[in-house]
């Protein structure tokens, strides 16, 4: 077994290494506000009688994470019947929390958008037939075990399925019962062999689990495998360890990160109230190395579903230098549909943001379809009819314009092999529900108002 395998099974067996006196002392008392971002203010909450040594450890945070609800009860209060729920849910589902994002969850507040990420609903068990376990199937896009090939210049690596945390939208939520794994470095080696011998893949995408829960050295084994693939130009790292574990981006990391770019790194900021000083420090810290950071938000029934929520989390991003990415609508993960909400509302809360903030701050708005049909970009629909020569569109304040539609050159598709060309391109108006302002703008005198 690995030593990150070894140290998890120690993790959820309770085996954890001796730690400092007085971690199992009931926690402080908390108040009722939620934290601000003073550093270390959320810390004081839970744990402030924990040495700073051990704080800024990401490996003490690891060990140390809430796996039952019996940890769970010493700092979030819970009735009976919820404790005896939570107990039913960790039986399929798991808990695992790192005491630094326990510690930005107030706990006299049963809405808190935290604590609904890292905490147990009965709604997973309740509703858990619904939906897929391998909604995107990337069982049946693996080409290797680990290896995903699904677009035709990427892959996708698997490491580990071991997380820092357990959120619980999580779309590989089918591997929290099927043991906790690191690839060997023999199926590690078969990822590269198909790599190298797969000239058109330019980029690869490190995920897992989190792939920042194996060790530096290991994570720096598999980037130097990749670096000697010369058709390989990306390397991506998806890791929520920004988020929920912002000591594990430390200076030894961080070091070795920069010999490899060009390297991107997508974390997962899902409210403001994650957009913590740590948190700041560490994506600082991987851009000083060279690492640009992107943000991939999950939208999250009751967390995260309004315009005014994603434009304070994407304004909060932008300050510490963080690019709002993609807003996903969350997949059809059994144990999830609780948090799931309708497509309209992420339509919605783009049309809302559009025009009202710097278009910087607006994610797209996507859906990673079922059965491995890929990302779809979905957007609000600003043509209200089209032709040939012009279109009919209206802007973010319901105004309607007329625009002329240079003609285009005949080609034979959309610049790809298999690009299909539409002969009919007309549409009609989609947008049926309020009222629009008859204002025409950017109109020749020929045309007829609308």
């Amino acid at each position: 077994m690995t030593k990150e395998a070894t140290e998890m099974k120690n993790c959820v067996s309770g085996e954890a290494e001796e730690e400092p006196p007085g971690f199992a002392n009931t926690p402080t008392e908390v108040d009722e506000e939620p934290p601000s971002n003073t550093k270390f203010t959320h810390k004081s909450r839970f744990f402030g009688h924990i040495q700073d040594e051990y704080w800024n450890d990401w490996k003490w945070h690891f060990r140390n994470r809430i796996v039952t609800v019996e940890e769970l009860i010493k700092y979030i209060p819970l009735s009976v019947t919820e404790q005896t729920q939570a107990k039913l849910v960790a039986t399929k589902f798991p808990i695992a929390v790192t005491p630094f994002y326990l510690s930005l969850i107030n706990p006299a507040d049963p809405n808190d958008p935290i604590r609904k990420q890292a905490l147990p609903s009965f709604q997973e068990i309740a509703q858990g037939n619904v939906g897929f376990e391998d909604p995107l199937e990337e069982k049946r896009d693996s080409v290797v075990p680990g290896l995903v090939h699904r677009y035709p210049d990427r892959v996708l690596m698997v490491l580990t399925d071991l997380c820092p945390m357990l959120c619980r939208h999580c779309t590989r939520k089918r591997e929290w019962q099927h043991g906790n794994w690191v690839r060997t470095p023999a199926e590690i080696d078969r990822m590269l062999d198909y790599i190298r011998n797969n000239k058109a893949v330019r980029d690869v995408i490190i995920s897992g689990g989190d792939p920042l829960t194996l060790s530096t050295q290991r994570l720096e084994a598999v980037l130097r495998g990749l670096r000697q693939i010369e058709h390989v130009e990306i390397i991506r790292i998806g890791s929520r360890c920004p988020v929920v574990l912002p000591q594990r981006i430390d200076d030894e990391l961080c070091s070795m990160l920069s010999k490899y770019g060009p390297i991107w790194l997508n974390t997962h900021f899902n409210h403001l109230n994650e957009v913590t000083p740590e948190a700041a420090l560490a994506c600082d810290r991987l851009l000083r190395s060279g690492v640009p950071v992107n943000n991939q938000t999950v939208l999250l029934k009751g967390i995260n579903d309004s315009v005014e929520t994603q434009t304070r989390l994407s304004h909060g991003l932008l300050k510490i230098k963080v690019r709002p990415y993609y807003l996903f609508q969350c997949d059809e993960v059994q144990g999830t549909e609780h948090l799931r909400t309708p497509v309209e509302t992420g339509i919605s809360i783009i049309e809302g943001m559009r025009g009202h903030t710097s278009g910087l701050a607006i994610p797209s708005f996507v859906i990673d379809l079922p059965q491995g049909g890929g990302k779809i970009p979905i957007q609000p629909n600003y043509v209200l009819i089209q032709t040939k020569d012009e279109m009919i569109v209206r802007n973010y304040k319901d105004r309607i314009f007329c625009y002329r539609n240079p003609r285009a050159i005949a080609n034979s598709g959309n610049g790809h092999k298999n690009g299909k060309k539409v002969s009919n391109t007309s549409l009609l108006p989609t947008r049926q529900n309020g009222k629009q302002s008859v204002t025409v703008g950017a109109m020749n005198d020929n045309r007829p108002s609308i």
